[in-house]
């Protein structure tokens, strides 16, 4: 059955026996750190003791915080000054995501325009 889904969560039709409270949101885990080469900021959450791998762009970050250009020695500052919201968006990421083990979430722009 289909879900309709949004950045703040599911809501609407569920298959058999789903029901938004049976979700749990990720929990926070480690940081890993910027990635220059892929020009994103990489952190785990946890889904009951299993690690997610997680990761925002640079342009994401930036945009939530309202600045543009940050440089890459001060985006673990911007991660930790929006690390609640950045943690938010990725468990509905993963909420919305088909589980698959090794799935990676990957929060750009487009997700902060929902």
């Amino acid at each position: 059955m289909p879900l309709l889904l949004t950045s703040s969560g599911i809501f609407g039709i569920f298959g058999a026996g789903v029901d938004r409270d049976d979700l749990m949101p990720l929990m926070r885990d480690r940081i890993i750190g910027h990635d220059l080469e892929r020009l994103a900021f990489r952190f785990t959450m946890l889904n009951d003791g299993e690690v997610v791998h997680c990761q925002i762009s640079d342009a994401a970050m930036d945009e939530l915080a309202g600045m543009q250009g940050t440089e890459s020695s001060a985006r673990q500052a911007q991660f930790l000054s929006l690390r609640e919201t950045i943690e938010r968006l990725a468990s509905d990421l993963y909420d919305e995501a088909p589980r698959v083990r090794g799935h990676v979430v990957r929060i750009f722009t487009r997700h902060l325009q929902r």
